[in-house]
């Protein structure tokens, strides 16, 4: 029998803030428990450092230079079939429950092959009637004005993702508040992932004709960060009384062209504190509402042929290595994610796999659980074979098909470079914010060696388990794993080259940023 598939992104988590991947001071029990009952992956890479191109990953299997969704401009060309459409005809029920408008606005393809997408960011969400506080019909009714109002708003919403001076505008700090609360920039997470809930509990009380495949991306741990009271309490009990603690904050929130930035100076000790500490409230608010999930999911008739899979789609920065947010490095705090599976009936648990795997293989182990006995034609580029090599049962089990390899392509996003040379022009020479970034992290040795290029240079070298913060480069020490570790950079970069050349690139490159354009071109990442 096909299994149930539950897919939960958890948008901006970093792995190193969760008690599992051995945060000393974390409260968020949830988790921690769902990987103590499940398999955890002590090193998962995201293929990318922020959403857009992640998620490409995610739902086609491929890295960002072979999908090419790269920008907020560009979409998953219609040559690349589609994780839910997959799916969905091989005889799945596809439902996605989206808190993220980049994911769930945008006109990019992510909802592709999705029978029902709710989506809860945005100036007028799609929620289930169910959620609705009216009564019926007036929550019938509710949803068809509302419908009427997406259809008007989303081709607007739109232009200010693609638009460089409708995104510039977004980002000055008087218009922040607007668009982060009123028009649900991070969702509305706590009350998707109850609607996820009573979804779940609903539906194991009818029979069923179709397995099921439910997407639900959380978007808590981004900025800004505003969780209730009680975790700030919690957490950071200091922000009741401390005025400039709560300035700081007040600040951050407002002023988002620092949300993905390098910085300017270093943060200053409260000002670190206060970012950490609140990032850490969210988590633990986050953490709180997953469990009603979690206890959705384990109350089922068919929880033990249910394959759950939790991840990250990349990490945050916090003010380590002098950049703030997502958007330009590959160092741990963006692409070491946490990734958690349970599937009672087929996994081991408790387990943990420490060898590098990418988190795109996501989609290749979700296709694997669900193709049993069907019998679907698959196009060369998803076909069996490469499904089921690809599945991280295999790690799970012992075995290495991509040798305990994982690789990592940081794109800078255009909008943000175009946000930088609007307010710190002086900055982007010297963090070298246009440059493409490639990391590629392997179990050597026993440990795991991490090589970082900038552009096409060979740039820096960690081992990671004597140098988790990445604080010591070991590439002008002449360790000898550097030639070898270059060398799978230079085979990765030129393998995922030759598949682009297989896919039809739907949009270009959003913008005119002519530098960032020339040295792609000369990179060889954009025709």
């Amino acid at each position: 029998m096909q299994p149930d598939i539950i897919f939960i992104v958890l948008d901006t988590q970093r792995a190193d803030r969760l008690g599992c991947y051995g945060y000393e001071t974390a409260v968020f029990p949830n988790l921690d428990k769902f990987a103590a009952d499940g398999v955890l992956f002590e090193q998962a890479v995201s293929p990318a450092q922020w959403t857009i191109p992640s998620h490409a990953s995610f739902f086609t299997g491929l890295y960002p230079t072979a999908h090419q969704v790269t920008q907020s401009a560009h979409a998953i060309s219609p040559d690349l079939p589609h994780l839910a459409e997959t799916l969905r005809d091989g005889g799945y029920e596809t439902v996605g429950f989206c808190n993220n408008p980049l994911v769930g606005i945008l006109d990019n393809g992510f909802k592709r092959g999705f029978d029902t997408f709710y989506n809860y960011g945005g100036a007028f969400p799609s929620t289930p009637e169910n959620s609705s506080s009216l009564p019926y019909p007036l929550n019938h009714l509710a949803e068809k004005y509302t419908q009427f109002l997406r259809r008007i708003s989303y081709p607007i919403q739109n232009v200010f993702a693609q638009s460089d001076l409708a995104f510039r505008l977004s980002l000055n700090a008087w218009m922040t508040p607007i668009w982060s609360k009123l028009a649900n920039f991070k969702g509305q997470n706590e009350r998707s992932a109850h609607d996820v809930a009573y979804f779940l509990e609903e539906r194991d009380k009818t029979e069923q004709d179709k397995p099921l495949f439910l997407f639900l991306n959380l978007m808590e741990t981004h900025l800004p960060f505003w969780p209730p009271r009680e975790y700030v309490d919690k957490i950071a009990p200091y922000m009741r009384d401390s005025k400039e603690a709560q300035r700081i904050m007040h600040d951050w929130n407002r002023e988002a062209f620092r949300w993905a930035a390098p910085l300017e100076k270093p943060l200053g000790e409260l000002e670190g504190r206060v970012l950490s500490d609140m990032y850490d409230a969210e988590v633990a608010y986050q953490d709180a509402y997953l469990g009603k999930v979690f206890a959705a999911i384990n109350g089922r008739s068919r929880k033990e042929n249910t394959l759950t899979i939790v991840v990250a789609d990349h990490g945050d920065g916090l003010g380590e290595h002098g950049y703030f947010g997502h958007a330009f490095t590959a160092y741990e705090e963006l692409i070491h994610v946490p990734m958690l599976m349970q599937w009672p009936s087929r996994l081991p648990s408790p387990a943990r796999v420490p060898s590098p795997v990418s988190t795109r293989r996501v989609y290749h182990t979700i296709l694997d659980a669900a193709m049993g006995e069907w019998d679907t034609d698959y196009a060369d580029f998803t076909d069996k074979k490469t499904i089921e090599e690809l599945t991280l049962l295999h790690e799970i089990n012992g075995r290495f098909p991509e040798e305990q390899t994982a690789y990592s392509e940081v794109y800078p996003p255009v909008n943000f470079i175009r946000a930088i040379e609007n307010n710190q022009p002086h900055l982007i020479a010297p963090f070298r914010c246009r440059s493409l970034r490639r990391a590629v992290v392997k179990a050597e040795a026993g440990s795991n060696y991490k090589l970082i290029r900038v552009d096409e240079t060979a740039d820096e070298l960690f081992d990671l388990r004597q140098d988790e913060l990445e604080l010591h480069n070991r590439l002008n020490d002449q360790d000898p794993i550097a030639p070898a570790l270059d060398e799978k950079l230079t085979l990765m970069a030129a393998a995922n080259k030759r598949r682009q050349a297989t896919v039809q690139q739907k949009t270009a490159v959003g913008g005119d940023d002519e530098l960032l354009l020339q040295q792609l071109r000369g990179l060889g990442y954009v025709e």
